[in-house]
């Protein structure tokens, strides 16, 4: 059993929430399907789902498909996991502004 946690702004606000909003019902269930396996069963479950990202502490749950939305979070501890950024990505690379953003929402985190 895996503990996820989604990342909470100061003010109370849960950025990942509103990214799902924005999303499709289908594309919603799909992300939400791979968060509920790596709760119930780990994140071995996932492993086709999600890679690491190079140079960074983030690993990414890559939903494929006719949009490419990739879901960054950190492993915290050995079974909890933190959720903190998502977007769709239209490049080939991703782009250093969603890296940036997830870094800050990171340090946040950690300085809370």
């Amino acid at each position: 059993m895996t503990k996820v946690i989604y990342y909470i702004t100061s003010s109370g606000d849960n950025p990942f929430d509103k990214f799902l909003d924005s999303l499709s019902e289908q594309q919603q269930r799909k992300i939400l399907r791979i968060l509920t396996n790596i709760k119930v069963y780990g994140l071995t479950t996932a492993i086709p789902h999600i890679k690491k990202l190079i140079g960074t502490p983030f690993w990414e749950i890559r939903i494929l498909g006719q949009d490419n939305i990739r879901v960054f979070y950190a492993v915290l501890l050995k079974d909890s996991i933190l959720v903190i950024h998502g977007f769709t990505k239209k490049s080939q690379k991703t782009p250093f502004r969603e890296i940036k953003t997830a870094m800050d929402r990171l340090n946040d985190w950690l300085d809370k």
